[in-house]
């Protein structure tokens, strides 16, 4: 069972600080006690105080006067791929030696619009323990991302309920941790094949980005159940800073572009 997501803390030296800048800490309780004989008025300054919270859910978390959310500028279209740049991981991994692939199930509705795109990165070779790429294997890293406009209904509540999820797709949720100062909400998933997704819900925009990796033996005919000793899947949590950026970025682009 997922447990209460955590705050995305330290990421290590080199590490982007988008992590964790502009997070508000919670306040703590307000000193001083409420008076006697004031009845009447603190309970005005309740309701006033309830209207200027509910206003703040309302308006705050990109719902307007008609019910519907807020679109934020976001921009989804068939060509709103282009703005998948992925600058931090073409740094960290190699950069891709294509332009972005638009998948095909593509949503352009009144209700809702949604794209899918992914970028393969370049492959490299395993390196056997002791230094010789004799091994054959090579690994590679994909990038997709998913971006949804909502249109009629506050995709908000679908979001956070997703967050409770012990299984994606038949893979499980390793953990959960909240990514601040992204969006209205965002999570950063890492799942049990140490792929991870940030997901972001900002006004009437869903955005996921995922980072996943693979490994490929030198003959796929030869039926191996897995890589020889000392070569192990690429380790993932090293590009959190890096994921978590260009999700930043590629919610900009999609305003921009």
């Amino acid at each position: 069972m997922i447990s209460e997501p955590e705050l995305v803390g330290e990421d290590g030296p080199g590490s982007s600080p988008d992590v964790v800048s502009g997070f508000d800490q919670e306040q703590g309780p307000v000193a001083g006690g409420r008076r006697r004989g004031h009845g009447a008025l603190w309970g005005v300054a309740g309701a006033l105080t309830a209207s200027a919270v509910w206003a703040a859910a309302v308006f705050g978390y990109g719902i307007g006067g008609d019910g519907k959310p807020d679109a934020r500028g976001y921009r989804v279209e068939s060509d709103s791929c282009a703005g998948m740049e992925l600058k931090e991981l073409a740094t960290a991994l190699g950069a891709p030696p294509a332009e972005p692939a638009t998948e095909l199930d593509g949503i352009e509705h009144p209700a809702l619009h949604r794209i899918r795109c992914t970028v393969d990165f370049t492959t490299a070779v395993l390196r056997a323990p002791d230094g010789d790429e004799g091994s054959g294997w090579s690994t590679g890293y994909q990038a997709s991302l998913t971006a949804e406009l909502h249109k009629e209904t506050d995709p908000r509540p679908e979001f956070e309920a997703g967050t409770t999820l012990t299984e994606i797709d038949g893979t499980g949720v390793d953990r959960v941790e909240r990514v601040p100062d992204l969006g209205d909400l965002a999570y950063l998933l890492v799942m049990e094949d140490e792929s991870m997704s940030v997901r972001v819900v900002d006004g009437g925009a869903v955005v996921a980005l995922t980072l996943a990796s693979w490994m490929s033996p030198p003959d796929m005919d030869q039926g191996r159940a897995g890589p020889p000793d000392g070569l192990d899947r690429p380790e993932m949590l090293a590009y959190r800073a890096d994921l978590i950026s260009d999700t930043r970025a590629v919610m900009k682009a999609l305003k921009t572009g």
